[in-house]
């Protein structure tokens, strides 16, 4: 065999090395998984029928921004009524005050009259939060997600009436096997891609289950399922560039596992 010969051998050789690792490579389809968001549901203290919406789908919203508006006649009812027993209280402990001074009243009827117009006052100011609270306003920063009820929709206590997306409570969640667990750490940096998705996003590892899982609820799989998953979640460093229930691919940093280092 000519040196030629060699050479050309020795580059058709390193050549198909190549192919094969890209290949390999190609196949690999890394750890499937989608997004996922902790949302903020909004929702009145009681009952009512939602007079007036200030925000729709989409809109960004800051702490203290106007949501919602629910009817509140039975509270301005119950606000009302509880000024007058405030004020006739405040007639009967003025009174008692004023007998107690001159000597003609009991200590025992002061007693009565400051306690009453202590829990008048009580009532007053809970009927002032309850009316105060008929009006929804955002408690965080973020986008509002989806809207439950509509203007002259009736929602009952504690349901909410819309959701809030802050971008901080986007996640990454995916399912590895538990002989690639070892390769996992908390705080670990993981690549994340997707389709039509900008080439460097990345998420890093806050969750790893301890316990694990035979099916996971929801997988988009591309090669057959490990049958023990333990579910891993990871917060992504631009979650603005990801959307909610988006199917993702995630890739390791190769490094070391941790039972090859001991």
């Amino acid at each position: 065999m000519t040196p030629t010969q060699a050479i050309w051998r020795s580059l058709a050789a390193l050549t198909l090395t190549v192919v094969l690792a890209g290949c390999n490579e190609a196949r690999n389809p890394g750890y499937q998984g989608w997004v996922e968001a902790d949302m903020i549901f909004v929702s009145p203290d009681e009952s009512g029928r939602v007079t007036k919406l200030d925000v729709r789908e989409g809109d960004e919203v800051k702490p203290g921004d106007r949501l919602y508006s629910v009817d509140d006649d039975l509270q301005q009812a119950n606000l009302n009524q509880n000024k007058a027993t405030l004020a006739n209280a405040q007639q009967s402990y003025d009174r008692a005050a004023s007998l107690s001074k001159t000597g003609s009243g009991t200590q025992a009827t002061l007693d009565s009259a400051v306690s009453g117009l202590r829990v008048a006052e009580a009532q007053v100011a809970t009927s002032q939060t309850r009316l105060a609270r008929r009006i929804g306003y955002a408690p965080i920063a973020g986008a509002v997600q989806q809207i439950y009820f509509r203007e002259g929709e009736t929602v009952p206590a504690q349901r909410p009436v819309l959701s809030i997306m802050p971008p901080g409570n986007m996640k990454v969640r995916f399912y590895v096997s538990e002989v690639d667990l070892p390769k996992l750490a908390i705080g670990d940096k993981v690549q994340v891609t997707c389709d039509n998705c900008s080439p460097d996003l990345t998420a890093r590892i806050y969750f790893i289950a301890t316990t694990a899982e035979y099916t996971p609820p929801v997988i988009y799989s591309l090669d057959e399922r490990n049958k023990l998953v333990y579910l891993v979640q990871a917060r992504p460093s631009r979650p603005d560039a990801l959307r909610v229930g988006q199917p993702i691919s995630v890739f390791l940093n190769p490094k070391t596992p941790v039972a090859d280092k001991r």
